[in-house]
């Protein structure tokens, strides 16, 4: 290879230096872009029609953008916290129970082919707060290891249940990528995508119930191991705790108002 034909592969090697320097990725990737154009020949001009002619040609890939400023705007005015107060309200909940019933949603508007914006545009913003609320409601602080593990058990219950279920939809992706596959075999398999989405039924319900248990029961063996085994128990008698905090300070109040008023009567005598 010669020099030329190397030269332009120095994007790469300003994205590898970025990532582990940890700087903007955004930025790296721009630049990166940026200089393997020039480097490579092409002008600012030129550069910018190929931005321009991508994009418009790949604009249905840009919808995310709008999704993420969604999003953006719904965290900055409460989303989170408005999900964590809703969990907290619904007496026992647990992380996995928050998995459980998102996996059952996320199936079943799956099989309708409706996509909710995946871990990004979904499980984030509302779910993981409505876990962490689940933990906060026991009185309990959230555990690091434990966020993190619910991390990757809320992103692994969405790719289970949309991978399973979209298949499910007839017309969508899933369904035709795999009759187009048997199809396109030495020996052709034809596959009707009706009778696809019946035959599919069976692995999808299977699939997300074992992904429900499994998540459920590391949860639950999770729960006692960071916040001991009473966590269930916790929200009540914190709840408890409270009330009667609030009573005492009320009869507090109640003595000192009267304190007050017989001082004030007996300054006027």
């Amino acid at each position: 290879m010669t020099f030329q034909e190397i030269i332009p592969l120095v994007g790469v090697l300003i994205v590898i230096v970025g990532f582990a320097l940890k700087l903007d990725a955004i930025l790296i990737i721009m630049l990166a872009a940026v200089v393997t154009a020039l480097v490579g020949g092409l002008g600012v001009v030129e550069m910018l029609e190929v931005l321009g002619r991508t994009f418009v040609n790949n604009r249905a890939m840009a919808i995310f953008i709008l999704i993420m400023l969604v999003i953006g705007t719904l965290e900055r005015n409460g989303l989170r916290e408005s999900a964590a107060k809703l969990i907290a309200k619904v007496k026992g909940s647990t992380p996995g129970m928050v998995i459980g019933a998102y996996g059952l949603m996320r199936s079943v508007f799956a099989a309708f082919n409706v996509s909710f914006g995946g871990v990004a545009g979904f499980v984030r913003p509302v779910v993981m707060p409505m876990m962490e609320g689940a933990v906060e409601a026991k009185g309990k602080k959230m555990n690091e290891k434990h966020l993190e593990a619910l991390k990757g058990m809320s992103g692994g219950m969405e790719n289970i249940a949309w991978f399973f279920c979209q298949v499910l939809f007839i017309g969508g992706a899933g369904g035709l990528l795999v009759q187009s596959t048997l199809a396109g075999l030495e020996t052709p398999i034809q596959v009707e995508l009706h009778s696809l989405a019946l035959m599919s039924f069976p692995a999808a319900i299977f699939a997300v119930l074992l992904a429900i248990i499994v998540y459920y029961i590391r949860d639950k063996n999770m729960m006692k191991k960071y916040y001991g085994s009473d966590a269930a128990a916790a929200a009540p008698v914190a709840t408890a705790e409270a009330d009667a905090t609030e009573a005492v300070e009320a009869d507090a109040a109640e003595v000192d108002a009267a304190a007050s008023d017989d001082a004030e009567k007996d300054g006027g005598e």
